[in-house]
C-alpha cells in the first residue's frame, strides 16, 4: 500500500484545514488508518484513527471535539478535518495504515505503511 498525504499549509489560529491521505495498492478497506503528527524535536504522536469499515474512531485527547477522521473506501481516501486549530497543532502530519486493535491505534511500531508527511503550521 502506498500512501500520499496532502492538504497541509499555513493557517491562523482558529482556522481549519483538511488533510487527505490517498491510498493505492492492496485493498485499503482491509486496513485501519490513522493520523500521527511530529513537531520539531518531539516524538511522533497519535492524532486520530479509524476502523476498517469506519464504524469506530479514536482521538487523542488534545484534538477531541476539534478534529474528525473519516474514510471513503470506494475512493481509497482518508480525511482529517481539523477545526479550531491552535499553534500547538503545528507539526508534520503523517497517515499510516495497519491492523491494530482499537486499543493500540496509538502505537507507531505496529503500522505497516506510512505516507511522506504534510506540514501544518498554525500561526498565533
Amino acid at each position: 500500500v502506498q500512501l500520499q498525504a496532502s492538504g497541509g499549509g499555513l493557517v491562523q489560529a482558529g482556522g481549519s484545514l483538511r488533510l487527505s491521505c490517498a491510498a493505492s495498492g492492496r485493498t485499503v478497506r482491509d486496513y485501519v488508518f490513522s493520523w500521527f503528527r511530529q513537531a520539531p524535536g518531539k516524538e511522533r504522536d497519535f492524532v486520530a484513527g479509524i476502523a476498517r469499515q469506519g464504524g469506530s474512531t479514536r482521538y487523542a485527547d488534545s484534538v477531541k471535539g476539534r478534529f474528525t477522521i473519516s474514510r471513503d473506501n470506494l475512493k481509497n481516501t482518508v480525511l482529517l478535518q481539523m477545526n479550531g486549530l491552535k499553534p500547538e497543532d503545528t507539526a508534520v502530519y503523517y497517515c499510516a495504515a495497519g491492523r491494530p486493535a482499537l486499543s493500540a491505534y496509538d502505537q507507531t511500531d505496529i503500522y505497516y505503511y506510512w505516507g511522506q508527511g504534510t506540514l501544518v503550521t498554525v500561526s498565533s
